[in-house]
């Protein structure tokens, strides 16, 4: 490769089908030139994008480090100056407090890690480490989905979510099939496994709670979700969800 010619730094992202020409246009505008385009796993897309990077300031960065290493030799012959009154002052007065201190008990039992949470409390990023780290997975086809699932599999969860995918349930026009992801809702990014609501209505089955009840959701809206564990698809990358509670955020 020739000295002059462009080095590229090169970027993927993930996008809901559908919404792909907003997003390619916001990385073009910032630079990025669209390389790729291929179609995902359920309702994604996978855009890939390049673009030149910037040449480093050389002589900048030389000037940067020469100061670094004029400032580490200053300090080490300070160090070496004053080290022998220093470390002789210190030495006595480890000595004195030695003599003086009494010893620190050792620390009890009491102080020991948390324990899990109780078999009916309700699991949250807070009280849970699995469920934190499954919330925060970038692959919703992990193993760790599916063995999360069998582990508290009945068992009621807590976190905020949005709605990344909505359709009809068959033929019904109001039950439906809900897919929700963890945190707010972005067309660029997201997190954790594919959390879905199979078959369910809205009026009555989400069990909407809070101070301002919609008369209608859709994707886009960040929702508060309490829920039971139910089964998880490996085949279709699906975990299965039943409301408990879900509140419009």
């Amino acid at each position: 490769m020739a000295v002059d010619d462009p080095q590229y730094e090169f970027k993927s992202v993930r996008v809901i089908r559908g919404t792909e020409g907003k997003t390619i246009a916001k990385w073009v505008k910032d630079g990025w030139e669209l390389e790729a385009q291929s179609q995902g796993s359920m309702l994604r897309t996978e855009l890939a994008f390049r673009r030149v990077k910037p040449k480093a300031p050389w002589r900048l960065l030389a000037v940067a480090g020469a100061v670094i290493v004029l400032v580490v030799l200053i300090g080490v012959i300070t160090e070496m100056r004053g080290g022998g009154s220093r470390s002789e002052s210190t030495d006595a007065a480890a000595v004195s407090s030695a003599r003086t201190e009494a010893p620190t008990p050792a620390a009890t039992t009491s102080e020991a890690a948390p324990t899990q949470p109780a078999a009916d409390e309700i699991l949250t990023a807070e009280n849970n480490a699995e469920f934190a780290a499954l919330l925060a997975l970038k692959e919703p086809a992990a193993p760790s989905v599916g063995e999360f699932a069998a582990k508290y599999g009945g068992r009621t969860i807590e976190f905020d979510g949005a709605i990344t995918a909505m359709g009809h349930h068959g033929d019904y026009e109001t039950r439906y099939d809900i897919l929700v992801g963890a945190g707010d809702f972005s067309e660029t990014t997201w997190s954790g496994p594919n959390f879905q609501f199979n078959d369910v209505n809205i009026t009555s089955d989400l069990r909407l709670s809070g101070l301002n009840i919609p008369d209608a959701i859709g994707v886009g809206d960040n929702l508060h979700v309490v829920a039971r564990i139910g089964d998880y698809d490996s085949t279709k990358e699906l975990f299965f969800l039943e409301p408990v509670s879900t509140e419009v955020r």
